[in-house]
């Protein structure tokens, strides 16, 4: 099979009248898609969107939460040789309109939900107006366009969480490859994925782009439900889960209906787009005995694929990535800029981007002229040359001369059998500069004190590194790409935390 447009993922070898997509918007009355009536469909969505007097390069938004129409039209945008550019639709209003508008887009196709969020002037098609979508349409043959090299097929936007998005433009032949990337040890037409992470996120695109070239099929929920998507797993023997790590935690939770379903299908388990934890690792294990786990790693900047198994079969521990895929070169930096076994990752793939939009000074602070893209990240190798994520660089915070990384605080407090998730935010102290404060969700049915957790940080790390104030909570506020919201977080710790806490 030739792959040379993202747009076209279609393996015409196989059977098209095998299912490709259950689209469960309605939950009662999911609607079924071959292979062949997505290929079909995003021809005609090519083939419409021309119609229209859009033309080659032109930007397309889509704005909608996970349903059959949004896969199409990002297939179809791109066959036509267009800019997809997917929105986070759970940005504030004036945010869409900024994405909108720097990304020159043309033209958005909307569900009903987020129509009014598009600005006045801008041109929409309304997904779930049947009349309308079926209007767009133009059902015929279409020849997909051939991408020239380095030609851009997609802009996604950062989360914009220290200001203004990022645009980040995508090219054809970097996500051909981490496609093909993906596809190593296949094939895995029998596969059955569930999707439920949103498709304006790599996560949920990533995995949808794979279900097509790979010619298996998926389930698509509309957005998380932690007992919706376990039932899912059920109702279609789901044999391969993928998911953000927070997505996965709450699942873990969903005790009575997790013990009411039929989990046997389920053979792979592979998380990514946040750091994940032993505990968590073992509860799935735990729950899904037939299942492979596996972490992974990407970013929005230099693509969704990064480490994976040894070569030669090396063992990892849980918590490490693994080893650079072929074709992806790493280096870890440290502070004083040299090449270290811990510190800051740089990464060169095919799939990096050639630079934000429109921001050429940001682009500089993160791409170095040899094109290396500088993550922010902090990792480890170890004494097998396996990688494992410690932190965000830019999340770090000193306590009395101590570089205290959040993640590592986590990792330590989910080791309580009675913690399942963590998020540690710094807080200002007149002394220490900045302290640590711990948000943090029990087990159900548990009970633990604030002095409790404190005392267990203290004797199993380092004293700095023990939260000066422990607020539990039912469960953790996510982000829009499902991540635990840090922002949210912080903001609500500055409120609770004193302004004078010189004796804590």
């Amino acid at each position: 099979m030739e792959l040379f447009n993202l747009g076209d993922l279609t393996d015409r070898n196989q059977p098209a009248d095998a299912l490709a997509l259950i689209d469960c918007l309605d939950w009662a009355k999911p609607r079924e898609y071959t292979h062949g009536d997505i290929d079909r469909a995003a021809q005609a969505c090519a083939r419409g969107l021309l119609r229209r007097g859009l033309v080659r390069g032109d930007a397309v938004a889509i704005l909608s939460a996970n349903r059959a129409e949004f896969l199409i039209a990002y297939f179809g945008i791109m066959r036509a040789g267009m800019i997809a550019v997917p929105v986070n639709h759970k940005f504030p209003r004036d945010t869409i309109a900024f994405v909108l508008e720097d990304s020159g887009s043309k033209l958005a196709l909307c569900d009903a939900e987020r129509l009014p969020m598009v600005p006045a002037g801008l041109p929409t098609v309304a997904l779930d107006d049947a009349h309308a979508w079926d209007a767009l349409l133009d059902h015929g043959t279409f020849e997909t366009v051939r991408p020239s090299p380095h030609e851009t097929a997609m802009i996604l936007y950062t989360s914009g969480s220290t200001g203004r998005p990022k645009g980040v433009p995508l090219s054809h032949d970097g996500h051909l490859w981490a496609v093909r990337s993906r596809l190593r040890g296949g094939p895995y037409h029998d596969q059955r994925l569930i999707v439920a992470a949103p498709l304006f996120h790599m996560n949920g695109l990533g995995t949808s782009k794979f279900v097509f070239a790979a010619h298996a099929r998926m389930v698509l929920l509309p957005q998380f439900d932690a007992k919706r998507y376990v039932e899912a797993i059920g109702r279609w023997q789901i044999t391969w889960l993928t998911s953000v790590p927070t997505m996965l935690a709450m699942v873990m939770r969903e005790k009575t209906t997790l013990a009411a379903t039929d989990l046997s299908s389920v053979r792979f388990v592979r998380m990514g787009s946040a750091p994940t934890t032993q505990k968590l690792i073992d509860d799935i294990r735990g729950t899904f005995h037939n299942a492979v786990i596996s972490n992974a790693y990407g970013t929005t900047e230099s693509g969704p694929v990064m480490f994976g198994p040894h070569p030669k079969g090396l063992t990892k521990a849980d918590l490490c990535l693994g080893w650079p895929l072929p074709e992806v070169e790493v280096r870890i930096v440290d502070a004083q800029g040299r090449d270290a076994d811990e510190g800051v990752l740089w990464i060169r793939t095919p799939a990096n981007m050639q630079g934000y939009l429109h921001l050429p000074e940001k682009t500089r602070e993160v791409l170095t002229p040899e094109g290396w893209y500088i993550s922010g990240d902090v990792f480890a190798r170890d004494h097998q040359g396996a990688y494992a994520f410690v932190g965000r660089a830019d999340d770090m915070f000193v306590c009395g001369g101590e570089n205290i990384y959040p993640g590592e605080v986590e990792h330590m407090l989910e080791k309580h059998p009675d913690i399942i998730q963590a998020c540690v935010v710094p807080v200002p102290d007149d002394l220490k500069g900045e302290k640590p404060f711990a948000f943090v969700v029990l087990r159900s049915g548990a009970t633990l004190s604030e002095d409790a957790v404190k005392a267990y940080a203290l004797e199993h790390a380092p004293a700095y590194q023990h939260p000066r104030q422990v607020v539990f909570m039912p469960e953790l506020p996510l982000a829009g790409t499902n991540k635990i919201d840090r922002k949210v977080l912080r903001d609500q710790a500055l409120k609770l935390w004193p302004q004078a806490p010189a004796t804590r």
